[in-house]
């Protein structure tokens, strides 16, 4: 059985978060656990208020898990401050996780800010040595790099920047520039383009969540980094695409898009 687990904050609207990575994991036909981090008031509009689990609490459902069930993979999403942050690197180290994939979700679609500022650092310097993946999306790998990035150009020098800090695979997105869907992976030797026609649908939220996550679960069923991005890649596109309104704001994407359409 393949497992990866989600250390993320859980999205009461379903779309983001440990929701929508479950939801992923499921559809990738990959067992799920999952550790929460925080907790959000939150839907299609905007996050309304969050609450963070105390970081002792985070560490004691890590241990619960890996303990236990392990993971051939894990995610990280939502991880509010440094407190959470040095526990998940701390226990990361212990259970000799492999296949970390960190997404550094640091602000909600919406604007919310979702990592404290004063917790950049720590995760620059404590949780991305350990990881296998981290992916950026322009306004984070803007925030780690230091400066704006707005180009491919400027995508690949941040991506080699990233690779610097100790991660092996740099996938930083560019969804956010205007044109095809181009994320660029760099690996310390190469640069690879993945690239997906744009769609026309303003309902992507949990997009990042739901990418990183599936890149997790294919890595869990011992899939190469590129490979498992490929198809990673593939499945959201097909999430995207099939996405419709469920409130009054950005609708999430259809993680069970490969097995059914709304509606039906």
């Amino acid at each position: 059985m393949h497992k990866a687990l989600t250390i993320a904050g859980s999205d009461s609207g379903g779309g983001a978060g440990i929701q929508a990575d479950l939801k992923t994991f499921a559809a990738l036909k990959v067992y799920g656990t999952s550790v929460i981090t925080s907790v959000t008031a939150q839907n299609t509009l905007g996050v309304q208020g969050t609450f963070d689990l105390p970081p002792e609490f985070v560490g004691r459902q890590l241990d619960a898990v890996l303990s236990d069930i392990g993971a051939g993979a894990a995610k990280t999403g939502m991880l509010a401050n440094a407190g959470i942050i040095e526990v998940v690197a701390a226990k990361v180290k212990e259970y000799g996780v492999k296949n970390l994939v960190i997404d550094p979700v640091m602000v909600a679609k919406s604007g919310d800010l979702l990592l404290a500022r004063e917790a950049r650092q720590a995760l620059k310097e404590k949780l991305l040595p350990l990881a296998l993946v981290v992916t950026p999306n322009l306004d984070e790998a803007s925030v780690l790099a230091g400066r704006e990035i707005t180009s491919e150009d400027e995508m690949v020098a941040a991506a080699r920047e990233l690779h610097d800090l100790g991660v092996p695979y740099v996938l930083v997105k560019g969804g956010h520039l205007a044109g095809a869907a181009t994320d660029i992976l760099f690996d310390g030797r190469e640069v690879r383009r993945f690239t997906a026609p744009r769609l026309d649908n303003r309902h992507t939220h949990g997009t990042g969540c739901t990418l990183s996550a599936a890149i997790a679960a294919f890595l869990a069923r011992g899939l190469t980094v590129p490979a498992a991005i490929a198809e990673a890649k593939e499945y959201i596109h097909t999430a995207i695409s099939q996405a419709r309104a469920v409130g009054q704001g950005y609708g999430p994407v259809h993680h069970l898009a490969p097995y059914y359409s709304w509606g039906d």
